[in-house]
């Protein structure tokens, strides 16, 4: 039996920009992605704080050490510049090795979405 856990989290991150006319997706700096051991195109849920909306989208690579998180396309109705998200990725995996797995959490500045 397979299923879903927790692969990676950055907790309480700030939207820095929200671009209406782009495809879709989110854009992550680059060190937050590797220290929550997120790729690029990885599919993320989106809750954000302020609003309690949730929603689904792929992660962007952002410029490393720039702060960005930047919602893109239909997701940025979803979130407003200044908003705190949590960003959640899951993946499948055998219970036997679910219960023994250890997710990666990152716990960032939330004022400047920088690495403690």
């Amino acid at each position: 039996m397979y299923i879903e856990v927790c692969k990676s989290k950055i907790h309480k991150v700030s939207v820095t920009s929200a671009n209406l006319q782009y495809v879709g997706s989110i854009t992550i700096d680059e060190d937050l992605m590797d220290a929550a051991n997120l790729i690029e195109n990885e599919k993320v849920q989106i809750v954000n704080i302020n609003n309690g909306e949730r929603l689904e989208t792929y992660v962007i690579r952002g410029e490393r050490n720039s702060g960005i998180i930047c919602l893109n396309g239909p997701a940025a109705r979803k979130c407003a510049v200044g908003d705190v998200v949590i960003i959640i990725s899951y993946a499948s995996m055998e219970f036997e090795e679910a219960k023994v797995w250890e997710p990666s959490l990152v716990f960032p500045d939330t004022e400047t979405n920088k690495l403690i």
